[in-house]
């Protein structure tokens, strides 16, 4: 057969449908390892303070300033651990998205545009706010994770 009979063209685009099919699927579970990645370094980094940074009287005054909230005694560290450990349920939660999306045929992502899309946007956003608030690590994971998911968005729909 030629290469360019109908039949074989049409091979080759169901080749490379099905290639795509899976790029999707390893994107999603290459960007699920990086979230659990992210989610343990940032559960294990975000209460540390480094004594070069100077910060120890800034700490203090926020673990011994007490004040109450709804009827309950809080400080400002509680809000701050409670918040750190808020974002890495949202790590894990994200995690198992992605992997569960990875999970699912060409046929299935393709089906749901708004929860692809979404989900890349999403870290979109996350990438934006570690670039302006946080440092370089944040910000590569952030950056590959959405990287990985533009780019298994886009294959779900090719």
């Amino acid at each position: 057969m030629r290469d360019d009979q109908p039949v074989a063209s049409g091979a080759r685009i169901l080749k490379l449908d099905e290639q795509l099919g899976m790029k999707a699927s390893l994107l999603y579970r290459i960007a699920s390892v990086l979230l659990i990645l992210f989610a343990i370094g940032h559960t294990l980094g975000f209460r540390r303070v480094d004594p070069r940074w100077r910060l120890d009287s800034i700490i203090a005054a926020l673990r011994s300033t007490h004040f109450e909230v709804q009827g309950l005694n809080r400080t400002y560290w509680d809000f701050y651990v409670g918040f750190g450990l808020f974002v890495t349920v949202l790590l894990l939660f994200v995690a198992v998205l992605a992997w569960q999306l990875g999970g699912l045929s060409k046929q299935q992502l393709s089906a749901m545009p708004i929860v692809t899309w979404s989900f890349a946007v999403c870290f979109v956003v996350v990438t934006f706010l570690s670039w302006k608030y946080f440092f370089v690590v944040p910000l590569i994971f952030s950056g590959v994770v959405t990287l990985c998911l533009i780019l298994a968005a886009v294959a779900a729909r090719a």
